[in-house]
């Protein structure tokens, strides 16, 4: 059961992950009014300056987002074996 708790954690990871990153994404264009500053086909319009704090931004939400869903598993899997099972 640990590995199938371990499994919904990463997946739990990564939905959460795409889910901020569209979200960040959106703030971002309500924001400051412009695309975030990605690197689409090769488009240097971005400055350096949005670049970079989109960039600390985005570091910085996922993770937290990374260190909120490990320590959501990590207590799914204590409550767990706390647990007796239930046949």
């Amino acid at each position: 059961m640990n590995m199938i708790l371990k499994l919904l954690g990463t997946g739990a990871s990564i939905g959460a992950g795409l889910a901020s990153a569209k979200l960040l994404d959106f703030v971002w264009t309500k924001a400051t009014g412009n695309e975030p500053p990605k690197d689409k086909d090769g488009a240097l319009d971005a400055s350096l300056r949005s670049a970079v704090i989109f960039a600390l931004v985005s570091g910085a939400v996922s993770q937290v987002i990374r260190v909120l869903t490990n320590r959501g598993t990590q207590r799914a899997i204590a409550r767990y074996q706390r647990t007796p099972e239930v046949v």
